[in-house]
């Protein structure tokens, strides 16, 4: 049981390894992004310190009482400067948001947005190299891109219909009104831990169901070149229940490695404060702790297209012929 699974596991990190610039392009994805709101966050703080000895303070540590008096007089993209942004404290934050459905500041959904919208253009590319895995080159890459850019477009307004009905429905649900009931005459707080921890677990297999249902509803509209996105997300529905051994274990080897990321970059995140070499070591345990996370990522969409395309007996198998430069019908309107 799962044994294609597992297979298409090692399958998907070999392709990934086979296309070492798609994980740059993806990582210069993330820091085109975040650079700009860097770059607006670092003058903020420079015209609010200014000369002072806060400024030395804040550079050699963490200054709690400066940063809640930034953060209670500031606006905008200025609110969200916290300890919680530090480190490790980043990814235990973001987490907490998720579990706790909390709404983040305008200019965060913002860019998380646009960041999400980038990923929707590249995501055709990306399943479409893994699919046929061989080099596509800029031309496929691109006009894969492209063409499927507005058909992942329609189906991210049928995950953002199901995920809206799972944090505004759902999500109340489990944590308003089952939580107090379930808690109520409790007098161990270890055990009302307990099952907030299992309201979590049942929310997050839900999610994870929906998750890996529209990833292979990509991979099927890539690799069988479907049109209608409603009927992609349907036949991802039925890849999962006709083979659901092999798709579970092949979700939890891949949640695994990334759980093993997280935990690693946990242990070895220096610790906050200092200049100098300090302050770049954590740059960089920061930007390889990105590269990991891209990196799980990408083996997700190679692994599960490994999955769907052993099914058909045929590795490497897209119906949408390989666009070729210049044959391509692009190059044609140029």
């Amino acid at each position: 049981m799962g044994g294609a699974g597992l297979n298409a596991w090692r399958d998907g990190i070999r392709r990934v390894n086979r296309a070492p610039a798609l994980l740059a392009a993806v990582w210069a994805l993330t820091l085109v992004v975040t650079l700009p709101i860097a770059a607006v966050m670092r003058s903020l703080l420079a015209r609010h310190l200014g000369a002072s000895l806060a400024a030395e303070a804040a550079a050699s540590g963490v200054n709690y009482d400066w940063m809640q008096e930034f953060s209670d007089q500031a606006a905008g993209l200025g609110v969200t400067f916290k300890p919680t942004i530090i480190g490790f404290g980043a990814v235990a934050d973001n987490l907490s948001a998720f579990l706790d459905n909390v709404e983040r500041p305008v200019v965060i959904v913002a860019a998380a947005t646009v960041y999400i919208l980038l990923w929707i253009f590249v995501a055709g590319g990306i399943i479409d190299r893994y699919a046929r895995d061989r080099p596509t080159h800029a031309a496929g890459f691109f006009t894969a891109s492209g063409v499927f850019f507005f058909r992942f477009l329609r189906l991210g307004v049928l995950q953002a219909i199901v995920y809206s009905a799972l944090f505004s429905s759902l999500h109340p649900l489990l944590f308003e009104r089952l939580y107090p009931k379930l808690v109520h005459d409790l007098t161990v707080e270890r055990t009302a831990f307990l099952i907030r921890i299992a309201l979590y677990l049942v929310f997050g297999a839900l999610v994870a169901v929906c998750v890996t249902m529209f990833d292979y509803a990509k991979v099927r509209a890539i690799v069988e070149d479907r049109r209608s996105m409603l009927s992609a997300a349907v036949e991802g529905i039925r890849f999962v229940r006709r083979n659901p051994a092999d798709a579970s274990t092949l979700f939890l080897v891949n949640f695994a490695c990334f759980a093993v990321v997280v935990g690693i970059y946990a242990a070895i995140v220096p610790a906050v404060g200092g200049t100098g070499v300090s302050m770049w070591l954590t740059v960089m345990t920061g930007q390889l702790y990105l590269l990991a996370r891209l990196w799980v990522k990408l083996v997700f969409w190679a692994s599960e297209t490994a999955l769907f395309q052993s099914r058909l007996a045929h590795v490497g198998y897209v119906s949408r012929p390989e666009p070729r430069w210049p044959e391509s019908p692009q190059a044609e309107q140029i």
